[in-house]
């Protein structure tokens, strides 16, 4: 009987954990917001050059504007969509270790690109990196 009871609330506080943890979750995630928003990204290639290109959208997440737009392509991973081809320039880790940089105005992203919210207004950069 000691052993059921024992079992009985392992089970509720493994589940008031989770409860937990899901409302820590949502209660600090990053805030979206609905409606017409401009976006510019500013996109920095590996010659140096860069390109700027304005999108007007409803979407809430950078991710799935630039996907839509085709300016993007990559692979998903466990952290989200990795970045291999912008504005039609691959960048290949395994061969020179180069990847795309994803900056919030001067900051680096501390997220993914597809966990990126929006607001109008916002500007962002993909920078073509080695190293």
């Amino acid at each position: 009987m000691k052993k059921n009871q024992k079992l009985i609330i392992a089970a509720v506080v493994a589940v008031l954990l989770v409860v937990c943890l899901l409302v820590i979750y949502f209660a600090t995630r990053p805030a979206t917001s609905q409606g017409a928003k401009t976006v510019t990204v500013e996109v920095v290639h590996g010659d140096g050059s860069s390109k700027a290109f304005t999108y007007h959208t409803d979407a809430e997440y950078l991710g799935e504007v630039l996907l839509a737009e085709g300016l993007i392509a990559g692979d998903e991973g466990e952290f989200g969509l990795y970045i291999t081809r912008v504005d039609g320039e691959d960048a290949i880790y395994e061969e020179n270790n180069a990847y795309w940089a994803l900056y919030e105005g001067e900051d680096y992203a501390m997220q993914g690109i597809d966990q990126t919210p929006i607001a109008d207004g916002d500007t962002f950069s993909l920078v073509y990196t080695v190293g």
